[in-house]
């Protein structure tokens, strides 16, 4: 069911939300995983993602002349506080939303789970995510095309098998780790290569 995603979503952002409010002000200003951007920026950017219409992202994607890189620039600096408190107030604001870019509803899985991981990782904080909802975000991100940032292709060179799933995608030399892990390596997340075995975690490290 495509609905049954909303319960998830809410859940990652609820229990990212109890985690951040732990953090004092240097914490936020901590380097993320994403290249470029503070924790207090990457936050800011979620709050942008849980306020996205699909009109209002074709909107905008029209005014930026099609860059999504600079679509998310410029959501994340409208959505950034003065303060993290009142960015991380404005992500309470928007914790219960529904409302999507025009994507597929798992899309918001990825988009919690490994943007919660940019954070927390960087933080030494770690959390146990529903095996389900990183299963679907693992999924969804192998049926994407790497044109919309998927790993489609990929998984046409590499046999993804996450241990704890009992789940295997793709054929090839076989990756073996986590569902997260997997996860993070075919969103690009260099840290989690470390953490797979099997000849098919060169392929993941030279695509990365």
């Amino acid at each position: 069911m495509k609905q049954d995603v909303w319960p998830l979503v809410h859940a990652e952002r609820a229990a990212l939300i109890e985690d951040l409010a732990r953090l004092d002000d240097r914490q936020w200003e901590q380097p993320s995983l994403c290249e470029g951007w503070t924790v207090h920026d990457v936050v800011a950017h979620l709050v942008a993602s849980a306020r996205t219409t699909r009109l209002g992202f074709i909107a905008e994607l029209v005014r930026v002349r099609f860059d999504f890189d600079l679509q998310n620039t410029r959501g994340m600096e409208r959505e950034r506080g003065r303060t993290p408190r009142e960015t991380l107030e404005r992500f309470r604001q928007v914790a219960s939303r529904t409302s999507t870019p025009p994507a597929p509803l798992d899309s918001r899985l990825v988009e919690e789970i490994v943007h919660g991981e940019d954070i927390r990782r960087p933080l030494g904080i770690s959390r146990s995510y529903p095996q389900e909802a990183v299963v679907r975000a693992l999924r969804l991100q192998t049926r994407t095309p790497e044109s919309m940032g998927g790993a489609k292709g990929l998984v046409g060179r590499v046999e993804l098998r996450a241990v704890d799933a009992g789940v295997s995608i793709g054929e090839g030399p076989e990756a073996r780790g986590t569902a997260l892990a997997l996860l993070l390596a075919v969103t690009g997340r260099q840290v989690a290569l470390e953490e797979l075995d099997g000849p098919g975690a060169a392929v993941l490290a030279a695509n990365a």
